[in-house]
């Protein structure tokens, strides 16, 4: 599709990677969740990206019953476009994941598109005596083993049951050969037109974070697509602005969020989902670009409309 001059910006509000002892400003709760994505659209998010937990232990939790409060909440109070995940956590069946965008049948939901080593261990040192729940450490230690599963079925499966409710996707594409995968999908007809692939840079077990890894994701994609997708990036950890503004001269669009970066500056924890939202959104107004409401958002990446949802 033709590049809009406006950036969407999605924001990632909590995700299954971080646990809840590295900040105390990681939603858990519905209702902290439902203010975090409130507030990331009040600062500039056109897309909110959504996971859910567990409210007692803050573990990444797919059960529908604890998506169904935040998401009433955030349309009664927002019109910004939800997406819902379908990765929830590598330590979850593809049935489990699929559950809550299968029954709340959103505008947008992620789909992860290839099988990989995910390595959250590394994280383990830096918290190592601070972890308030015994599940936290054996999760992350256990992606030192283990993988996340994206098998060329389960991403099929994904595909055709959201497609039958004209649900559109966030394609999180970790590697180089996602975007093969994904062409794989496309020429068959099993995704179609306009694609919104999101390149994620900065997991262990995926691509990196050098300008070089960027621009061979873009130049790829740009082959293998042409006119047929949108762009957006994020970048793990320290890396998420540095790789948001890179993109967004490029053509992009962003996604920040505690999802993907606990961080705001060196060392210094983020406060909010709508601090990074703000700060990108003075990157990008920076660079002279506008900012995409939702409204535009669903224009650009023809979607069907929150009318149209099951919530």
């Amino acid at each position: 599709m033709a590049k809009s001059r406006k950036v969407i910006i999605t924001c990632a509000v909590t995700g299954g990677i971080h646990t809840p002892s590295m900040s105390p400003h990681l939603p858990v709760t519905a209702q902290e969740i439902a203010d975090a994505a409130i507030g990331a659209a009040e600062a500039g998010a056109a897309v909110v990206h959504l996971h859910a937990r567990n409210p007692q232990d803050g573990r990444p939790d797919q059960s529908p019953e604890l998506f169904s409060p935040f998401l009433k909440v955030i349309k009664q109070r927002s019109d910004v476009v939800l997406n819902l995940t379908t990765g929830g956590a590598p330590t979850m069946t593809v049935e489990e994941r699929l559950r809550p965008a299968a029954t709340f049948k959103p505008e947008v939901a992620s789909l992860n598109m290839g099988t990989m080593n995910f390595g959250l261990y590394p994280m383990i040192e830096r918290f190592k005596g601070k972890f308030k729940y015994d599940w936290e450490e054996p999760y992350l230690e256990g992606t030192r083993k283990g993988m996340f599963k994206n098998t060329l079925a389960d991403i099929e499966m994904i595909l055709t049951t959201c497609a039958e409710n004209n649900t559109r996707f966030e394609v999180e594409c970790y590697d180089i050969s996602h975007l093969y995968t994904l062409k794989h999908f496309l020429d068959r007809g099993v995704i179609k037109a306009p694609l919104f692939i999101q390149s994620v840079f900065g997991i262990l077990g995926g691509i990196g974070t050098h300008p070089e890894d960027v621009i061979m994701m873009k130049r790829t994609a740009d082959r293998l697509f042409g006119d047929q997708y949108h762009w957006s990036v994020l970048g793990a950890g320290a890396s998420q602005m540095r790789i948001a503004a890179m993109a967004a001269s490029m053509g992009g669009n962003v996604r920040v969020g505690l999802e993907d970066s606990l961080w705001i500056g060196p060392g210094k924890l983020a406060e909010s989902n709508a601090q990074q939202v703000k700060k990108v959104r003075q990157i990008l107004e920076g660079l002279g670009l506008e900012i995409a409401t939702p409204d535009d958002a669903r224009e650009i990446l023809s979607l069907k409309g929150g009318d149209k949802v099951a919530f």
